[in-house]
């Protein structure tokens, strides 16, 4: 057998077969091409086999616990995809969920990402017994029952039957040392398969044909009842295109053209994937048939494109009428492996390596910016540890952020675990920080989860004299995580809570990235704030939280009913709205000017997009109710009470005084930022109204 990823074929032969005995087989499309009429020899792209950490994890547990010295063969599942990238082949994968028929867990649902291909391993308890272990006679044994799955028609039923595999192994489990060996067994015909042509499917097909093509089977590969079916048929008749599982052979006869198709792992130009061997021995032993052409099926980054799918025309010989003799088979994988994951296998250690897993496959896959070392070194702020601040903690868990700090002056209620996935009903009557801290390091091991509970001084809230110590140590303490951390986000139940770490922001030395979520009923907000006056290099630097407002925050929560000492908002807001702030959170620590990028402005989305991880919005405005959201923006507010040069230079040069002041007098605030001239300015304007044509409308409403 050829080694993994090159091409392997059957057995040469001087002479090619003859034509198809099915009028109903599909020939060349009316839009190919002119193939050549030379016959060649088809090679195959052998399987390749990949095999995760996790599984390893699991099978030494299966051996640990309920195996020891059982050597009986295990049933499994390995999963698989068409190919997806121009230059990789897709392998076979063994995961934690291919042992669940074993383990007595729920087997994974199926999904175009995930087609299940039938597997048994062999369990040796010792290297000497996986070394002498007799594989021809596994070999035999294994294609006895692919065999015996065609000629009984039950491949037909369950095509998945045709990938059938068997792997041989010796678990190591006092070192951790892992042997095994991979073999895909393909019956082979005695003269070698050839084919006259190979070309893109966007060429064999007429125009018209590739448009039905394509919905058709794009219908079958995301449709759940049909997707993890990996062999089909495709009818092209005077109805129209359609897909059939191999079952309906017969129902296709009579009319039209039928192609053989399958999900191709390989992705080289010229050359199929293992998986077609046993197609092609089903199509001579069941049908009868001697040609045929074959829908390659691949994809390009999941989307479906006929240029990257191929047809191929196989011409292969008659097995007749003797099915008592099983053909001979190739499979085996060149040679044995072995992987030692003794440094893994601790399950702190496994738990970290399957935590960076997805990050890595991101990178690898479709974002090769994608900075991992700036997300791992990121120190995150999340000012509220309520329902906004559990979801977003849980967000940049999976984005790689491990330095992550909460501040709440809360403690956990018997109404918060539904809401706050951090918690739970034993939380109930502890501090909210401590128990989000602990509940991190219970999701993420490396997690570096800090919490300080410490009461925000809130705008319009009077501090008395006997509070100004404490309030003065919030303060110190709050400025002071500010300025260690470099992402902030305002997660807090009221409006006024958001007042003092949106000032402290806007003076730091360094810019800080400020990220603002708040609820409504079935409305949200998201927005990133603007750098600091006195830090911006940018001309119309974007506003805060405040600068839409024209009064100063005042105290929110005196007199309020039930209803309103709550956050009462429909369940899903939260979900929604946390995980938009983190994604705009990362998409700011890439951009290059970092918090001082600009807006970016809404676009269809059918426009192309050049940034790698998308536009970045000012703000962003949901509403569940319409299912709708808006992207916005705008401009600081010279008479912001938070960030305007007015503010952020009287808070520079008093300090702490500058703060007690603003909490103690209501409307210093607006004093200082200039709002109050700006309201008399206002009041004393004279407006003269053009009534012509107005007669009917009355006096307009100002208010």
């Amino acid at each position: 057998m050829a080694p993994p990823g090159a091409p392997s074929s059957s057995p040469s032969s001087s002479s090619s077969s003859s034509s198809s005995a099915s009028t109903a087989t599909a020939g060349s499309g009316s839009g190919s091409a002119t193939a050549p009429t030379q016959s060649r020899i088809l090679k195959f792209v052998p399987w390749q086999s990949s095999v995760t950490a996790d599984f390893w994890h699991g099978l030494a547990n299966l051996k640990l616990d309920v195996l020891r010295l059982d050597r009986r063969p295990l049933q499994i599942q390995g999963f698989f995809a068409p190919c997806s990238h121009p230059r990789i082949s897709k392998p076979l994968q063994l995961t934690y969920e291919s042992l669940s028929l074993e383990l007595g867990t729920e087997s994974p649902a199926s999904d175009r990402n995930r087609c299940p291909a039938p597997g048994t391993l062999y369990n040796t308890n010792t290297s000497d017994e996986f070394n002498s272990i007799d594989r021809d006679a596994l070999m035999n044994e294994e294609t006895a029952k692919v065999w015996d799955d065609i000629c009984s028609g039950r491949a037909e039923e369950d095509s998945n039957l045709l990938n059938r595999f068997f792997v041989i192994c010796y678990a190591d489990l006092k070192e951790w040392r892992f042997k095994y060996w991979f073999s895909f067994p393909a019956l082979q015909f005695t003269q070698a398969v050839k084919h006259t042509m190979f070309q893109p499917a966007s060429d064999y097909f007429t125009a018209e044909e590739s448009l039905r093509v394509v919905s058709a089977c794009t219908a079958w590969r995301t449709s759940p009842l049909t997707t993890c079916l990996s062999f089909f048929l495709l009818h092209l008749s005077c109805d129209g295109v359609t897909v059939r599982p191999l079952s309906d052979w017969e129902k296709c006869q009579g009319s039209g053209k039928i192609l053989l198709g399958f999900y191709d792992p390989s992705h080289l130009p010229t050359n199929p994937g293992w998986p077609v061997r046993n197609l092609l021995v089903l199509a001579a032993v069941r049908w009868g048939l001697k040609n045929v052409d074959i829908l390659c099926w691949r994809e390009l980054q999941g989307r479906t494109d006929l240029r990257h799918c191929f047809v191929t025309s196989a011409t292969f010989e008659e097995f007749g009428e003797n099915t008592n003799a099983v053909p001979k088979a190739a499979g085996w994988e060149p040679s044995a492996r072995s992987v030692d994951l003794s440094s893994l296998m601790n399950p702190d250690m496994l738990a970290k390596s399957a935590a960076d897993l997805n990050l890595k496959l991101m990178k690898w896959r479709s974002l090769p910016s994608l900075n991992l070392l700036l997300l791992s070194k990121t120190k995150c702020l999340l000012l509220g540890a309520g329902t906004l601040g559990c979801e977003v903690a849980l967000r940049l868990l999976a984005w790689g952020i491990r330095d992550i700090t909460f501040v709440d002056y809360g403690k956990v209620g018997y109404s918060n675990p539904l809401r706050q996935p951090l918690y739970q009903i034993k939380d109930c009557g502890r501090s909210k920080v401590e128990a989000a801290q602990e509940a991190l390091k219970t999701k993420c091991v490396d997690v570096r989860a800090q919490g300080h509970q410490i009461s925000i001084p809130m705008a319009g809230h009077s501090v008395s004299g006997n509070q100004v110590e404490e309030t003065f140590d919030n303060f110190t303490k709050l400025q002071t995580l500010i300025e260690e951390h470099d992402v902030i986000f305002l997660l807090t139940d009221t409006r006024e809570s958001r007042w003092l770490p949106t000032i402290l922001c806007a003076a730091a030395e360094q810019s800080k990235i400020v990220i603002n979520a708040a609820l409504g009923f079935d409305s949200f907000v998201v927005m990133r704030h603007g750098e600091g006056p006195f830090n911006s290099t940018q001309d119309g630097r974007l506003g805060c939280y405040f600068c839409t407002d024209v009064v100063a925050p005042t105290d929110s929560t005196v007199n309020r009913t039930l209803d309103q000492q709550c956050t009462v908002s429909r369940p899903a807001l939260a979900p929604i709205a946390g995980a938009l702030a983190v994604e705009m959170a990362v998409v700011v620590m890439h951009h290059p000017l970092g918090p001082a990028a600009p807006a970016d402005q809404a676009v269809s989305v059918t426009t192309s997009i050049d940034q790698p991880m998308g536009i970045l919005p000012h703000q962003i405005r949901g509403f569940l109710a319409h299912y709708a959201q808006l992207v916005v923006s705008g401009i600081a507010f010279d008479g912001c009470t938070a960030c305007s040069p007015k503010i952020v230079s009287e808070f520079k040069a008093r300090g702490f005084a500058f703060i007690l002041e603003a909490l103690n007098s209501p409307n210093y605030l607006e004093d200082v930022a200039g709002l109050t001239d700006l309201l008399h300015a206002t009041n004393s304007m004279s407006l003269d109204w053009d009534g012509e044509g107005d007669s009917d409308l009355g006096v307009p409403d100002m208010a």
